[in-house]
């Protein structure tokens, strides 16, 4: 028996039959939104305009990571039929527990102001409405989506979402058949490498912007809510298509993200404030056209309406998991809308705060990672399908990569 984060009741799930593969995709694209949110736009902005092509191997490297380790959390969904927030909240004493939930909490936070944030600038740049009342449509929309999933169930809004994904990979994808990248540039921002304290600032958030705590959290209750507690060979059939779910979807958000960067590499470096969200738009407008331009910031907020909503479905899932408590989602949805509001009202500048928001996101990676890591080795959790020695040894590094480069973020922002 399992339960949706977004509504109040409860929904009885039955193993079913293996079905063709292209009709169990749709978890994986509804996580994947997360990849493709507003901050990872001004994260990607920002390191191709002032650096070039000399970060694009932090956003390859991630990407790699984040398919890997969202398997893992749907397969902790599917063959435990609980969420990771859930069998954390199960055995995790009440202190540790509650600590638990408040970081994930912050982290949640901080993915919301950006989601809306960048939802508010998008509606600026297109229509000239004000930030602080762009952020208020933003989360009355997202309220709307969400409802998409109570009312009509989950398929309904994975189509929803799937849309607004392709509406994101167009608008941000365009402005590079008209400025394609420098293939030499290309091939030399695959050496890992960086040039200063910033750029491992903007790398930390690149990786917080791609690698995202909240939709490891989520995977799980998205792949368990979809099919259930699958058994024997229907759950061997549901694996498989689950690494194809997570291949593509994240395949797709990691060429967007991949070609943010290469957009301001190519068409963006040196140009006066493109270092900014508006100020690419202008620099976009200027140099590849309007249409481009518009294009660009349709993108923008459609990856603002989408990454909100499965962001208020994350912040569900993991207040249900560690805590045991629902809250009305209205009633959610207005109180995580208040910090992005604040923001925007005081006239806090829109696209560094994004950037922020993602290192807030990449110190909440490990919470997320390390938990993975250890239950899905655990025989008594996982059985016959828990991890085998490589392939924990490669989870291993990549959680002592995420954490190495916080810890060197740490350091050098306290030395600054």
């Amino acid at each position: 028996m399992t339960s949706s984060a977004t509504d109040d009741t409860v929904q009885v799930t039955t193993p079913r039959r293996p079905r063709r593969a292209p009709l169990l995709l749709g978890p994986a694209f509804v996580a994947a939104i997360a990849y493709v949110d507003p901050g990872n736009v001004a994260a990607n902005l920002t390191a191709g305009a002032r650096y070039g092509y000399l970060l694009l191997w932090v956003l390859v490297a991630a990407n790699a990571m984040a398919v890997l380790v969202q398997y893992q959390s749907a397969k902790l969904g599917l063959v435990t039929g609980d969420s990771l927030p859930g069998v954390l909240g199960q055995r995790m004493r009440r202190a540790p527990r509650l600590a638990f939930w408040m970081q994930a909490e912050v982290v949640a936070a901080a993915t919301d102001i950006a989601e809306v944030v960048g939802g508010a600038i998008a509606l600026y740049l297109l229509f000239g409405v004000p930030l602080p009342l762009g952020g208020l449509i933003v989360g009355v929309v997202s309220l709307l989506l969400l409802a998409t999933q109570n009312r009509y169930g989950q398929r309904r809004f994975e189509h929803v979402i799937i849309a607004l994904l392709a509406v994101i990979t167009v608008g941000f994808l365009a402005g590079l058949v008209v400025s394609p990248p420098d293939a030499r540039g290309v091939l030399s921002g695959l050496v890992p490498r960086f040039d200063g304290t910033d750029s491992v600032l903007l790398a930390a958030s690149m990786l917080g912007a791609t690698v995202m705590p909240h939709a490891i959290y989520v995977h799980s209750a998205l792949a368990r809510d979809r099919h259930g507690r699958p058994t024997g060979a229907t759950l061997r059939e549901i694996l498989r298509s689950t690494r194809w779910d997570v291949g593509i979807a994240l395949a797709v958000a990691g060429a967007v993200n991949i070609g943010l960067l290469l957009l301001a590499a190519s068409g963006l470096r040196g140009v006066p404030g493109t270092d900014s969200i508006p100020g690419a738009y202008d620099a976009i407008a200027d140099a590849l056209g309007l249409g481009i331009a518009i294009a660009f910031a349709i993108g923008l907020l459609a990856s603002g309406l989408a990454s909100t909503s499965v962001g208020a479905y994350a912040g569900a899932t993991i207040m249900e998991g560690l805590i045991h408590k629902r809250i009305p989602l209205l009633v959610r949805r207005v109180v995580t809308l208040i910090p992005a509001i604040v923001l925007l009202a005081v006239g806090a500048d829109a696209t560094w705060t994004l950037v922020l928001s993602q290192v807030v996101l990449s110190f909440g990676i490990p919470f997320a990672v390390i938990p993975l890591v250890a239950l899905t080795r655990n025989r008594a959790v996982m059985g016959t399908h828990r991890n085998g020695p490589w392939l924990h040894a490669t989870l291993l590094l990549v959680v002592s990569l995420v954490v190495a480069l916080n810890v060197t973020l740490l350091v050098l922002l306290l030395l600054g």
